[in-house]
């Protein structure tokens, strides 16, 4: 009976190649190459080497760099695309590189000479831990991918954010990530909103078709003042301002009759909200001031009337304040 024949230690393919190819070329090199062969550690049928050991970081640091180059090479090509517009070169930057790390991730396994079946368990393992740990991972690429696509959020725009505290307060997107969009507000606060949330929630986009942006003024003037005339000063003051738009013009809306006074909204328009909201209201109103003070126009202040009732304690307190004051001396 032939006894069985041991299997052949399984090694790095690549290496054995190159190891040979050497060898062919130079006989010195070649028997470095051997040497460091030599030094091998097996475990079962498999065996590796120095040389092995060698091999696999060189090419490991070669397709890593490949595909470090081709990135911010792939990017300045498209940056001097003038035919793209800010999302479809975002966008065509992604895909660009998608494709790039998967070809050099094909190009390394086919450098080591690694046999693609004997990843089955793997590609099994790496399937579940995408279909539970990692699914919120891929969900935001393909989100950022989606939202790119319908150009629903890209770079540059405005957007309504709500703090932890439900405040809400406003950002311009400054980029969309692989995982989340990173929003800057005004105070230099830099939130990073996972892709998932921008499509599944709802988002105020103040320049996704326009960027003109209405603000509100709101202004209480005394009951004593000259409405008219009031209102003629909002309008000019809001004029005055530095970013509010002379078309649409601003405009004035009585809000109401309070307490103390009499209530007036101004509506005015900017095109850059990227810039700030709240220190256009504060130049209308810094206008504002000086012409209320120049034209005499009162600002309301609290009032409050007071009714007494009659009753037995009142009287009492009012004649022993009398009784009081007369015994006072004049």
């Amino acid at each position: 009976m032939t006894a069985p024949t041991p299997a052949a230690p399984e090694t790095v393919g690549g290496a054995d190649v190159l190891r040979e190819d050497l060898a062919e070329r130079s006989q010195t090199v070649g028997d470095i190459a051997n040497r460091l062969d030599a030094f091998a550690l097996e475990i079962g049928t498999w065996r590796v080497s120095a040389f092995d050991v060698l091999f696999t970081v060189a090419a490991i640091l070669l397709v890593l760099g490949f595909a470090l180059v081709a990135t911010r090479l792939t990017r300045s090509a498209l940056r001097r695309l003038t035919a793209l517009d800010g999302t479809q070169r975002v966008l065509a930057e992604k895909i660009a590189s998608i494709v790039i790390w998967v070809v050099t991730f094909l190009v390394g396994v086919d450098l080591l000479g690694i046999d693609l079946t004997a990843l089955t368990v793997f590609s099994g393992a790496f399937g579940l831990a995408i279909g539970f740990g990692l699914q919120k991972t891929f969900g935001n690429l393909i989100s950022g991918i989606i939202l790119l696509m319908d150009k629903s959020i890209k770079p540059g725009d405005v957007i309504a954010v709500s703090d932890q505290t439900g405040q809400q307060t406003f950002g311009q997107i400054r980029k969309i990530g692989i995982r989340a969009v990173s929003v800057t507000t005004r105070d230099e606060r830099e939130y990073l909103i996972p892709n998932e949330n921008l499509m599944i929630n709802q988002v105020e986009n103040w320049s996704y078709s326009s960027k003109n942006v209405r603000v509100q003024v709101p202004v209480g003037v005394s009951y004593d003042a000259d409405m008219a005339l009031a209102e003629k000063l909002m309008l000019e003051a809001a004029a005055k301002a530095r970013r509010v738009l002379a078309t649409p013009s601003p405009s004035v809306w009585w809000s109401g009759f309070g307490d103390n006074a009499v209530n007036f909204t101004i509506h005015c328009w900017i095109n850059d909200p990227e810039e700030g909201v709240g220190n256009v209201r504060s130049d209308v109103l810094k206008h504002l001031w000086g012409l209320f003070k120049e034209h005499g126009v009162a600002l309301p202040f609290p009032q409050r009337d007071l009714n007494l009732r009659d009753s037995d304690a009142l009287d009492r307190v009012i004649a022993a304040l009398e009784e009081r004051r007369g015994d006072t001396p004049q």
